[in-house]
């Protein structure tokens, strides 16, 4: 397993590549996208299937409206738009799309805090808390380009009912080799430790990593689970995992309320009363910045700030 911070791994390139494979194996996946498919990564199934392309234009609502329509007709679409303009269709996605239980694939591109240069407006923070709560939908969220095409296959083409894909824009962590599976439903421990268990997923797991390694230098022992899976949650893994730790810390780029956060909490509320440190955005928008890391930094969502973060909660355990 080889971290590389900041890696140069993109999940709209692997979400392209994705398609086009699903789209080859079956004839019935089409794509539709809301005017930015060369930012998504979907232009590459649009080019291979022009046919079983559909581009919206600047209208989320319609977006997700039409993905209904092909999926009561048979189809199996994908609907890709940016995150946070994704959320615009809300009403419809839980009034056309999960009350009726419909077939469609959600893929919210430039999550998180990806979308560094945009700024807030861009920024994603409230998309798990919005698509979690919806009865029947399923969420997961990739952490690399291999869990990517992975994920995107295996919701694409073997799993029924609505699913949202969160996807960071690039800056993916190399994580896992092409051997790796990812069943819906499940999770991933990374790493064991009985100090503290911290669970991730998407761009933070590698920083979830890196942070292990450099508290392991300070003698910690610490575990690291990747949730790709926020719903259904892994639970039996994540009780057993918080039992054996006397911290449990969530780390995410996306806000605190409601994101997994508040998945963790209200599962240890009710299975494993433990205590729990938080560790992503509270409260407030992101910002922009030239650089990824530098935003990290500013919000401290780094490796060192949140080992240091860490350090700090384990003096009060």
């Amino acid at each position: 397993m080889v971290i590389v911070w900041g890696g140069l791994g993109s999940y709209r390139r692997a979400l392209g590549e994705a398609l086009v494979e699903a789209g080859k194996a079956n004839r019935s996946v089409v794509v539709l996208d809301a005017d930015t498919p060369r930012s998504t990564g979907t232009l590459v199934f649009a080019e291979a299937f022009p046919d079983r392309f559909f581009n919206v234009g600047i209208s989320e609502q319609d977006l997700v409206g039409t993905a209904a329509g092909l999926a009561v007709a048979g189809k199996i679409p994908v609907a890709a738009a940016f995150a946070v303009f994704l959320m615009r269709a809300w009403e419809q996605i839980r009034n056309t799309v999960a009350r009726d239980g419909l077939n469609v694939k959600l893929v919210g591109t430039h999550s998180g805090l990806s979308d560094y240069m945009d700024g807030s407006s861009h920024q994603c923070l409230e998309d798990i808390a919005l698509t979690r709560v919806l009865p029947g939908f399923t969420v997961v969220a990739p952490a690399d380009t291999v869990a990517t095409k992975k994920i995107v296959l295996e919701v694409v083409l073997e799993h029924k009912g609505p699913v949202y894909v969160r996807l960071g824009r690039d800056n993916a962590p190399k994580i896992y080799d092409s051997s790796e599976e990812f069943p819906i439903g499940g999770s991933k421990t990374l790493r064991d430790g009985s100090d503290v268990v911290v669970f991730s997923y998407g761009a933070m797991l590698g920083v979830a990593l890196e942070a292990a390694r450099v508290l392991e230098e300070k003698g910690v022992s610490i575990g690291v689970v990747d949730v790709y899976t926020l719903k259904p949650l892994d639970v039996d893994n994540v009780i057993r995992l918080a039992r054996r730790a006397n911290l449990v810390v969530t780390l995410e780029d996306h806000s605190v309320h409601g994101g997994l956060g508040s998945i963790i909490a209200e599962t240890l509320a009710e299975h494993a009363p433990r205590k729990l440190v938080r560790i992503g955005v509270r409260d407030r928008f992101g910002a922009s910045s030239r650089s990824y890391v530098e935003l990290l930094e500013y919000m401290g969502l780094t490796p060192d700030k949140v080992a240091s973060r860490i350090m700090e909660a384990l003096r009060c355990v």
